[in-house]
């Protein structure tokens, strides 16, 4: 994760002067009237033609960078912006793979600079410096060359280089090659020349560090190699080597399956390959469904029509070969399973295709799921009496969890309409404006006691953060079935208050926050979250919507350079070091509770530091939360007297 930087504090300076006499005050008032008009009349005539402006396409990319790549970040998410460079770059190369050109990418990373070299084709040579430089140019128009790709619209590369402080484009194409050489999106040099290299493309880049950009960032290893692996899985034969080490995969979706088994699986996976279709599915003991989904070898984590055909396929399949009619959540709780299509043109939500628009192709995907499912379970019995086993066990404890639930809505018929605890926001997740366009992200904290809540309130932001106090330390839902989920107040509150209970992706925020003092009492309740959500609700926090909030353990502070805000020993260490000789005052801060609303509202706006909550998948959750949350006390009373660091500041 980046360095933290020293948190600059905003002077506002309020003046009020007050008049002795009643007419001067009427006096001051109608003159601020009639100077208002004149404003108003002065705005309007300055509002001409000369006040538009054209972007040109490299001003556009740079100036809006979150249209073409999402969030900027640091590294420190999955998603950040200089993992979605990389995607874009790496797409193409999948897609030569994909058309049958190239089964080898090498991908490096030194320092900060990211190299990428694939054997496809290369891009001819005299388009080569066009197709990362000028917008809307590609060779995936049409029938010009791709049946189905990830990257369509011609915007890809080109963000990547206008984003990049440097980048060089160099393509191989029988015995010749064309480079480009970039700075912030403008070329600076051009060569081309003989070569005896194979065909291919080679791009290398450094992402900016302008702070209006990436500014301090820091990549995770393990966040580039997570996304190695999903392509690996997508693409059966193809070998990717990160700085030498190789991704590989034999059984494509299969092998995808058996390493996020968090469970041993209940029968053997179920996996098909057709010509645009592939699927695997297997079902463990626990709550829940786990579904991962892709389109042209692209991860889509917010799923999309393709995902809900194939749980629609799968219901349907069940149903038709036990001749009942199962609800859907009787089918697929404990169901762990992933669906990768190819499509020409596919519709995606946004640049960064994280959900699948398309419609058409709903009715063939249902319809080609639900026959080979039910093939497979006519011609294996033995499996198809374990998934049977596993639907009867879900029916039974829907049944408990019905009757909890009952008692769960007569309670809170008695809360009136509103959820207690809830101050909730104007805007919510998927809400768009009168023009169709997306409104700005919004988050839930769940903060610590009401006092905590009361400075929340006070300095949020009403359009998009809303507030959820808690009581105090929340049960320990750790080995509970759901019927406990009903039977709590609190936690039944915060899942109706988030709008999850009877799918995830009914999420109304866009990201959930956890907002607890950074002492024991605090880090338990955060301990207590955390198991609430992956034991209920894992999908969650896998799909990366759960956050921690980061608050300043300290505060530098001196008449010439203010307030110094420090989130560790070290930062304190430095902002003393820094003030030199100046007198300075010191305050560590305990809890929430101590920061004033109008320090706390630095630390929830444009500044705010969340930590994501990232899992790679759940396979060593149980043991994980079994070892925090459950009853083992010495075990973990000798690790924590073991591991425990103290820092102690005179």
């Amino acid at each position: 994760m980046a360095e933290k930087n020293t948190k600059k504090i905003e002077f506002r300076l309020k003046f009020c002067r007050i008049g002795a006499k009643f007419a001067m005050i009427n006096y001051f008032f109608m003159d601020k009237i009639k100077m208002s008009d004149e404003n108003e009349v002065k705005t309007i005539q300055d509002y001409d033609e000369s006040t538009i402006r054209t972007l040109d396409p490299l001003e556009h990319v740079r100036s809006r960078p979150g249209m073409y790549i999402g969030r900027l970040g640091d590294g420190s998410h999955r998603d950040d912006g200089i993992y979605v460079l990389l995607k874009e770059v790496i797409d193409n190369s999948i897609d030569e793979f994909m058309m049958g050109y190239g089964r080898r990418i090498d991908i490096s990373l030194d320092g900060d600079r990211v190299s990428v070299r694939d054997y496809g084709r290369g891009i001819p040579l005299e388009m080569a410096i066009a197709c990362v430089s000028k917008m809307n140019t590609g060779g995936k128009y049409g029938d010009s060359g791709y049946s189905s790709t990830i990257g369509m619209n011609g915007v890809g590369t080109k963000a990547v280089n206008a984003l990049s402080e440097e980048f060089i484009i160099r393509s191989y194409r029988d015995g010749k090659f064309k480079e480009g050489r970039f700075a912030k999106g403008k070329l600076i040099e051009e060569l081309d020349g003989e070569t005896t290299e194979k065909n291919g493309t080679f791009v290398s880049y450094v992402a900016d560090h302008d702070k209006k950009l990436f500014g301090n960032y820091k990549y995770s290893i393990e966040n580039i190699e997570h996304r190695l692996w999903m392509y690996a899985y997508l693409n059966t034969g193809l070998s990717l080597y990160f700085n030498g080490e190789r991704f590989y995969s034999q059984n494509g979706l299969k092998d995808l399956l058996d390493e996020k088994a968090e469970e041993e699986k209940i029968y053997d996976i179920i996996y098909y390959r057709g010509k645009k279709i592939e699927f695997a599915l297997t079902h463990v003991n626990s709550y829940g469904e786990s579904c991962y989904s892709f389109v042209n070898g692209q991860y889509t984590s917010d799923g999309g029509t393709h995902l809900s055909a194939f749980k629609e396929g799968v219901l349907k399949a069940i149903n038709e070969f036990t001749e009942k009619s199962y609800k859907a959540d009787e089918v697929r709780d404990g169901m762990l399973g992933a669906i990768s299509i190819k499509l020409v043109d596919p519709i995606f939500e946004s640049q960064t295709k994280n959900k699948l628009g398309s419609t058409e192709v709903r009715g063939p995907i249902v319809a080609e799921v639900k026959k080979e499912i039910v093939d497979f379970l006519f011609k294996n019995k033995e499996a198809a009496e374990k998934i049977l086993e596993k639907i009867q066990l879900n029916e039974q404890l829907h049944k408990r969890v019905a009757e909890a639930k009952k008692l769960g809505k007569e309670a809170a018929k008695k809360l009136a309409v509103r959820i207690p605890k809830l101050k909730d926001c104007k805007f919510h997740r998927g809400d768009k404006d009168k023009k169709g366009n997306p409104l700005p992200e919004t988050m839930i904290f769940l903060a610590e006691g009401d006092s905590a809540a009361g400075s929340f309130v006070l300095k949020r932001d009403v359009n998009t953060q809303a507030i959820f106090a808690l009581k105090g330390k929340p049960f320990n839902c750790y080995g509970e079935d759901k019927k406990k989920l009903y039977e709590n107040d609190e936690l039944r509150n915060i899942m109706y208050a988030l709008d999850i209970e009877s799918e995830v992706d009914n999420l109304r925020y866009d990201k959930v926050v956890i907002a607890t003092d950074a002492d024991v009492d605090g880090m338990h309740i955060r301990n207590l979250l955390i198991t609430y959500f992956l034991t209920y609700f894992d999908q969650l926090v896998m799909s990366g919507h759960l956050y921690i909030l980061e608050t300043p353990l300290y505060r530098v502070k001196t008449k010439k350079h203010g307030s110094i805000y420090c989130y560790s020993d070290s930062e304190r260490d430095e902002a003393i070091a820094n003030v030199g000789k100046e007198k300075f005052e010191l305050t560590r801060f305990k809890g929430l509770g101590e920061i004033s609303p109008e320090e706390l509202g630095e630390f929830i706006g444009d500044n705010i530091k969340l930590v994501p909550v990232t899992l790679d998948h759940l396979k060593n959750v149980p043991e994980i939360l079994g070892f925090y949350m459950g009853d083992n006390s010495p075990s973990r009373r000798e690790y924590i007297m073991n591991n425990l660091e103290i820092s102690i500041y005179e």
